[in-house]
């Protein structure tokens, strides 16, 4: 009688309150989504005096989000930490191939952390007009072996199926043992920022 009786009320509440908001579902679209690391001449990277701007190749996530609200929601984004390379107009190819090697055996080491991931753990979403959201993701981000919490502000935009979230933030190498390591071609330094900036578009699933 009294999971009859629950039942009923629960019937009740859940007509006058109406249905839950729906989870939607998003997987990014790599093919038409961008995540780079910038370094000035004293960033991540130095050589002969060049700015640098590393574009990553591969990588995947999926946003969750609810329906009319956005929050509660969660995003997961992973990079192959192999697939940044150097993409300056200021270097000429042959100074990539150097820069990229040195990326992978010197400062990124993709063969033992093979994977770049951010995990959301909180996201809190403010309307800034129609299907347009100002957004802050807490979250751990996960680079060369470490796991760091950091705050990544975004803008997010909703279009039928469509998710374009926008945002940048910057880390402190030191806190992801990412070693200034002197190399013979060019890796001489690394100063204590990283930019990383990132332009993701989502397919509903």
């Amino acid at each position: 009688m009294r999971t009859i009786i629950t039942t009923l009320l629960l019937t009740v509440l859940t007509s006058m309150l109406g249905a839950a908001p729906a989870t939607v579902t998003y997987n990014l679209d790599a093919s038409q989504s961008k995540f780079m690391a910038h370094a000035n001449r004293s960033g991540l990277l130095w050589f002969k005096g060049k700015s640098h701007h590393l574009a990553a190749s591969d990588f995947s996530g999926q946003v969750e989000l609810t329906e009319g609200t956005v929050t509660p929601a969660t995003l997961r984004l992973v990079v192959k930490a192999a697939s940044l390379h150097e993409t300056g107009a200021d270097f000429t190819e042959p100074q990539k191939q150097i820069i990229n090697k040195e990326l992978r055996e010197i400062v990124l080491h993709p063969e033992q952390y093979p994977d770049i991931t951010f995990q959301s753990t909180n996201v809190s979403a403010k309307s800034s007009g129609a299907d347009r959201y100002d957004v802050k993701i807490e979250g751990n981000l996960t680079l060369h072996g470490v796991t760091r919490r950091i705050t990544i502000p975004a803008v997010v935009t909703l279009n039928g199926n469509n998710l374009r979230a926008v945002g940048e933030f910057s880390i402190d190498r030191d806190d992801y043992k990412v070693k200034a390591t002197s190399a013979f071609h060019g890796l001489v330094r690394v100063s204590d920022k990283v930019k990383f900036e990132f332009d993701i578009v989502g397919r509903r699933a």
